[in-house]
């Protein structure tokens, strides 16, 4: 019952949507809101019917390397192959209800845990023969490539990115937003005021490598706030110390995206309490999660279109390139394609959350 209800939510159309080939979106069959996410953008991006792959494995945020591999990589090259879509596809969108972690062992650079997304991309060369080293970032080999084409040649991996939010609302609105983007807009970029940092050198590279009157650049100790009609938005979070609060009051534009030098902020999507602010690392009873942190959820909330994070610490090196993501995206390239050009690690702890398909196009005044 279950398949031929889902089947008629997700299939009602026969017409296939331009580049909608070429995404694989991942159900679990064990999640009702990964369902009804999964049924909801297959019918805005007109996605091919072969083109989706249910799983079955408890939704919890957290599962073992085990679970992960038997229950999710292995289901999901078992279908690429029995649908020989390994080569066609680029993009895979996981859906709210999908575990979300993967737990292990190790410390810092040598920890063996990663966020399920940022393994998930290493399965075009799994199903290549080439298994990889668990322990420690991977080097991303789409990073840094801002004028090359992506395709698995001169990049094998699959860029996954994840329909997410606090609920089926918020990840709705995702995806009608993605829908919506227009390259209009400004993008804001804040800096700590200890500028000597590199992610600040990072962060005012991007806004150099962006038309000066699509630009807000802030390189103070303010911190923004109530800015409207954003397009992009880059800075600390709450590793800012002059940031106190969830809520920037931003107003966003369809198709805006964030990234935020956080070392937790993609940690759960569990909604905290109303009440729940921003806190410190010594005082645990400020902490939501396990961290005193901003979350990526949150922007989802109050209207972004995309957001990265971080499961856990992934160290400031290997967090998204706000002056590779922001250029990226301005002149054209798709969501995912944006943000993976920026981020330099694989089989690591970060994830992308948005519609790979979503795209600016071009500028408009």
């Amino acid at each position: 019952m279950y398949c031929c209800a889902l089947s008629t939510l997700l299939f009602g159309t026969a017409l296939v949507a331009q580049d909608s080939s070429r995404v694989l979106l991942i159900v679990n069959k064990q999640s009702s809101v990964s369902q009804k996410i999964g049924a909801y953008y297959a019918h805005r991006r007109l996605l091919p019917p072969a083109n989706v792959c249910i799983i079955d494995v408890s939704p919890q945020e957290e599962i073992s390397r085990d679970n992960y591999s038997n229950k999710i990589e292995a289901v999901i090259a078992a279908f690429l192959r029995k649908q020989h879509l390994e080569e066609q596809i680029y993009y895979i969108a996981t859906t709210l209800g999908v575990p979300l972690k993967i737990s292990g062992s190790g410390t810092a650079l040598e920890s063996d845990a990663a966020s399920v997304d940022s393994e998930l991309t290493l399965l075009y060369s799994q199903l290549k023969g080439k298994p990889h080293e668990l322990s420690g970032p991977l080097r991303n080999p789409f990073f840094g490539q801002r004028e090359a084409a992506f395709n698995h040649t001169a990049a094998p991996i699959y860029l996954v990115t994840r329909l997410a939010g606090y609920d089926y609302e918020d990840v709705r609105g995702l995806i009608d937003r993605s829908l919506e983007a227009r390259n209009t807009g400004k993008f804001v970029v804040d800096l700590r005021a200890d500028n000597n940092l590199p992610g600040n050198g990072w962060l005012r590279a991007a806004a150099e490598k962006l038309p000066k009157d699509r630009v807000f650049l802030e390189d103070t100790g303010t911190v923004v706030m109530g800015q409207k009609d954003v397009i992009g938005y880059a800075s600390w979070g709450s590793n800012d110390p002059d940031r106190k609060t969830r809520d920037l009051n931003f107003r966003w534009l369809p198709g805006a995206i964030v990234t935020e030098f956080v070392s937790t902020n993609g940690r759960t999507f569990a909604r905290p309490p109303a009440s729940w602010t921003l806190g410190t690392w010594p005082n645990q009873a400020s902490w939501f999660a396990g961290a005193p942190q901003t979350l990526s959820a949150d922007y989802i909330h109050s209207g972004a279109t995309g957001c990265s994070g971080h499961v856990y610490e992934p160290y400031l090196h290997l967090t998204p390139r706000p002056d590779f993501l922001l250029p990226a995206y301005y002149s054209g390239r798709n969501l995912a394609e944006s943000y993976y050009l920026s981020i330099p690690a694989v089989s690591w702890m970060n994830i992308v959350i948005g519609d790979p398909l979503c795209v600016l196009g071009k500028p408009s005044r």
